[in-house]
């Protein structure tokens, strides 16, 4: 096993409701699915347990990766008192089966969910569970109403939301506190700040920025594009074709070169840059190896003046990039609002 960084992880407060986890957490996604082929089992329970060792305690899966599989191989690593040492967080709610996808949050499932994930995960509780995407025909409130009762049941500890508008977080938080709502954040994906994120900060919910190195654009620029195998569903990504990319390297050289001047690596700079963003402020970046971890735990030792973070804010401004996040597709908070709970006819 590699050496255990020296860098010291420091802990953070999510949210306001007492949830504490490690200041960066690991992303457990590209493990299994997704990104590739499924990766050795034995070296990602090697690496799982690198990363508690080293002080990244706060753990983030799904049902939908694999599915499933991830949340069974989290299972496997947390066995023989290691439980004890994370912070758990897993989601429901994307549904893929019979060549489809859907989004479901009715409390029939919602309860279903958490259900086999508990047991999929060897655990009797989930710290913070997630609505991996919000399901539009249901009543945002009759969803976290379901999951109240989960909270009240010790099934779960915390309430977390992903890809959701600052509406729906206001309805969702009025029904129960909810801890952390996680999001793409990064030098390249920064439409969140107009209104979610200050709706976060506003009613204290903490902040889980996914895919902080923008898939890894930020680790090697253009040339990610080059090893990706047919599984890997980044080659889809608008960001990532040919018309948008050319464009899009330039941001990855500016952040290259600033980088440089820091004498740190461009993923280090850009985890960095999130990391500024205030305690209340949790990337989770993903990975398959250990050298690439210890790497990115080295991001908590990089501090910038705010003349440098002016220069990245300057060069990374939303115009600057080109391609959506997502295909059209794909659900994500901008077209999260769900009906008004006086609709709701329960089945």
């Amino acid at each position: 096993m590699a050496a255990v960084s020296t860098t010291t992880v420091r802990r953070i407060k999510l949210g306001s409701q007492g949830l504490e986890v490690s200041a960066q957490g690991l992303g457990c996604m590209g493990m299994s699915a997704f990104y590739g082929p499924p990766k050795p089992e034995p070296d990602m329970i090697a690496l799982i347990h690198h990363a508690v060792g080293s002080g990244v305690t706060f753990l983030d899966t799904s049902d939908i990766y694999g599915p499933h599989t991830n949340e069974i191989l989290l299972g496997k690593a947390l066995k023989g008192g290691v439980r004890q040492k994370v912070e758990l967080a897993t989601k429901f709610g994307a549904v893929f089966g019979d060549g489809k996808r859907e989004v479901r949050g009715d409390p029939a499932y919602v309860r279903a969910a958490c259900e086999a994930s508990l047991k999929r995960l060897e655990v009797d509780c989930i710290d913070l569970y997630y609505q991996h995407r919000v399901d539009t025909r249901v009543p945002i409130e009759v969803t976290i109403g379901e999951l109240k009762k989960l909270v009240e049941e010790g099934k779960i500890k915390y309430i977390g939301m992903s890809e959701a508008s600052a509406s729906t977080i206001r309805r969702a938080h009025a029904v129960h506190p909810i801890t952390a709502v996680q999001l793409e954040w990064s030098l390249w994906s920064r439409d969140v700040e107009a209104e979610i994120i200050p709706t976060c900060r506003e009613l204290g919910i903490g902040i889980v920025a996914y895919s902080p190195l923008g898939r890894g654009f930020f680790s090697v620029g253009s040339k990610l594009v080059e090893n990706f195998s047919k599984d890997d569903f980044r080659q889809y990504l608008p960001r990532l074709q040919p018309e948008n990319l050319a464009h899009n390297a330039k941001l990855f050289d500016r952040v290259n070169e600033i980088a440089q001047r820091k004498g740190c690596t461009p993923s280090q700079l850009a985890l960095a840059w999130v990391h500024h963003q205030g305690d209340h402020v949790c990337p989770i970046p993903g990975t398959t190896k250990i050298e690439n971890f210890n790497q990115n735990i080295g991001a908590l030792s990089v501090k910038f003046t705010p003349e440098e973070m002016a220069e990245l804010e300057s060069i990374a401004s939303a115009d600057n990039v080109k391609g959506d996040r997502y295909d059209s597709s794909v659900p994500t908070w901008e077209n999260s609002d769900t009906p008004p709970l006086s609709s709701w006819k329960p089945a």
